[in-house]
């Protein structure tokens, strides 16, 4: 899978979680009838959210994105359905390409090498991308939501 391919199915996906959540939160405080969408598709949304932002580093460290566009990135998963709007800005201006940087090519720099061993290494990246988001996700479990 290319870095377009693959940014665009997690934006995607962060998107449609957003989705679900919005609706579970219209369940709970419009409607008052369950607060059970607001559980579920909150702990659904917040394991894509985390999944986003790690693909997001990873994409911009192969596609060497300045950091003003990383940052940009990152913050498009706050507002709602913004993630969709940042990857057909990231394609225009030619920030996804349609293949890996870091794939054949030598790593130069400290954040090229974990980047380049997570492409090289298809099984291996994976399973390390899952155990990082089940790491930060109960890392967020642990800290507690957000008070408001």
């Amino acid at each position: 899978m290319n870095p377009l391919t693959l940014f665009r199915r997690v934006a995607i996906a962060e998107a449609v979680t957003w989705a679900l959540l919005l609706a579970g939160m219209f369940l709970k405080y419009v409607t008052g009838t369950t607060e059970l969408g607001v559980r579920v598709f909150g702990m659904v949304h917040g394991v894509v959210f985390i999944g986003y932002c790690l693909t997001t580093v990873a994409v911009a460290v192969d596609q060497r994105w300045r950091p003003g566009r990383v940052v940009l990135g990152l913050m498009s998963s706050v507002p709602p359905f913004m993630t969709l709007w940042f990857d057909r800005y990231a394609e225009k201006h030619g920030a996804l390409a349609s293949s890996w940087r870091l794939l054949h090519g030598d790593p130069t720099s400290v954040l090229d090498r974990p980047v380049a061993w997570l492409l090289r290494n298809p099984l291996r990246g994976a399973l390390a991308g899952l155990v990082a988001v089940a790491a930060l996700t109960g890392l967020a479990l642990l800290v507690g939501p957000p008070v408001g």
